[in-house]
């Protein structure tokens, strides 16, 4: 009696676990990288979706890439999707103009989309169109809904990697009003919710090389994009809340042209150790911002390192819970901390 009992509880337990896990469509971006090949291989039974970095579209809607054929193996092998990233070089904002104005680029594009896609057996695409200015809205709003009738047609499926917002104004200084009216003013975020399968929404870069010191996303930060992009109207079913795993290092730099000025640059976690290593730094815990961070003094200027690890992940993948999205989209497989997958698994199932 007394074993059935303790079974009993041992059951009860397990299953409570599972159930305080989130249901998560967990999609990756990764680069030609071996470390970011080898962080998919080690970590693909997490990974719902893989999105290599690896095409680019011409201002002709010309498309060139390729997907290794190891990703496409261990993909099919582990049931994970396929959708690499469509990029305009540079985020170059007058080659997205003339993409998106442009009739027959935007033919030419969709149709090699259609090719790439039977030449790799693709599940579809996700665009990572950037640098899109408010002026053309309409016009790339218009060139997603033609590739998404044309990817539907053929049973593949369609998304959109998007700058985020948490307002629709200009904002409080001239640096928010350029980021408005040249990075997120041009998508409507409700539109292309509803024409595609669904959208990343980019909730990091919250401080950058061009800012102060700061988390590259806070999970205050991300929960008012989040509510902003709802309020817009987009569904949380088609909704996927993107999570930064690499940290920022602000340092002092020096160029010819530019002479001194303060610069930022994103860390792998090897570095991340390497730069607290090296400068005897250790970390803190930023409680408004939810992550560790840095500071250590390099001959009388202080350097910044905003880090996200393991520990940064929890709070972030709460907020997956709190408003049932869809899913993450992380960037970028290969730069983790070895226990950030060990925390990924806790919180979420995938889908």
């Amino acid at each position: 009696m007394l074993k059935r009992f303790t079974l009993l509880i041992v059951l009860l337990i397990t299953y409570a676990g599972a159930n305080s896990q989130t249901r998560s469509e967990n999609l990756f971006y990764m680069v030609n990288t071996p470390e970011s090949f080898e962080s998919f291989r080690a970590n693909v039974s997490q990974i719902s979706i893989v999105c290599p970095q690896t095409f680019l579209v011409s201002k002709e809607g010309t498309l060139s890439g390729t997907v290794d054929q190891r990703v496409l193996a261990l993909a099919k092998a582990n049931n994970v999707k396929v959708m690499p990233l469509i990029v305009n070089s540079g985020f170059d904002q007058k080659l997205l103009h003339d993409i998106v104005t442009n009739p027959v680029a935007r033919k030419r594009s969709i149709e090699m989309m259609l090719e790439y896609a039977k030449k790799y057996d693709l599940d579809g695409w996700q665009f990572d169109l950037e640098g899109l200015s408010i002026r053309d809205m309409a016009d790339f709003t218009l060139y997603f809904k033609e590739t998404a009738e044309a990817l539907h047609k053929n049973k593949l499926q369609l998304s959109a990697a998007l700058v985020h917002a948490t307002e629709n104004v200009g904002g409080s200084s001239a640096y928010h009003l350029f980021l408005y009216e040249n990075w997120r003013a041009g998508y409507d975020f409700k539109a292309l919710a509803e024409i595609g399968d669904f959208i990343s929404i980019m909730t990091y870069d919250q401080h950058t090389r061009r800012t102060p010191p700061g988390p590259v996303a806070s999970p205050e930060w991300m929960e008012k994009v989040i509510k902003h992009l709802l309020a817009q109207g987009v569904k949380p079913e088609k909704l996927s809340m993107g999570i930064p795993n690499y940290s920022v290092h602000w340092f002092t730099d020096f160029t010819a042209e530019r002479g001194g000025f303060a610069n930022g640059r994103s860390a792998k976690y090897p570095m991340v150790q390497q730069l607290l290593g090296q400068n005897n730094a250790k970390k803190m815990w930023h409680e408004k911002g939810q992550v560790n961070w840095a500071t250590w003094d390099n001959e009388g200027v202080y350097e910044y390192l905003f880090i996200e690890d393991a520990q940064s992940l929890k709070p972030k993948l709460d907020l997956l819970k709190k408003y049932k999205l869809r899913g993450i989209s992380v960037w970028v497989l290969g730069g983790e901390d070895p226990e950030w997958f060990t925390v990924l698994k806790k919180e979420t199932v995938r889908k």
